[in-house]
């Protein structure tokens, strides 16, 4: 059960970047696509490493996990919006701006 928990963990973060860069996408575009699909290879791999299985239980952590990284790093977009006023698609590169200014 922990090892789910720590995967859930990680699969959250992973996808905030992505979930900052639907967020700032057309909705339905080929980037918003990507934004939202890319991850999912990094979860089944973390799947199979972590040995965790598929069973039914394990989707219940690891979807709510997917969606909600995808709603923080979509939050994260409006709070910097408020504060340097000029976003990009990166979250990355959005916070080093933010702090150097």
């Amino acid at each position: 059960m922990i090892k789910l928990l720590l995967i859930s963990l990680l699969v959250l973060v992973i996808n905030i970047p992505f979930g900052y860069w639907r967020s700032n996408v057309r909705t339905f575009s080929l980037q918003w696509f990507l934004a939202i699909h890319i991850p999912v290879p990094f979860v089944i791999a973390l799947r199979f490493v972590s040995e965790i299985g598929f069973g039914w239980y394990t989707y219940v952590f690891l979807v709510a996990a997917f969606f909600i990284g995808q709603k923080i790093g979509s939050v994260l977009i409006t709070k910097i919006k408020r504060v340097c006023h000029e976003v990009s698609s990166c979250l990355v590169m959005d916070l080093a701006r933010c702090i150097r200014s």
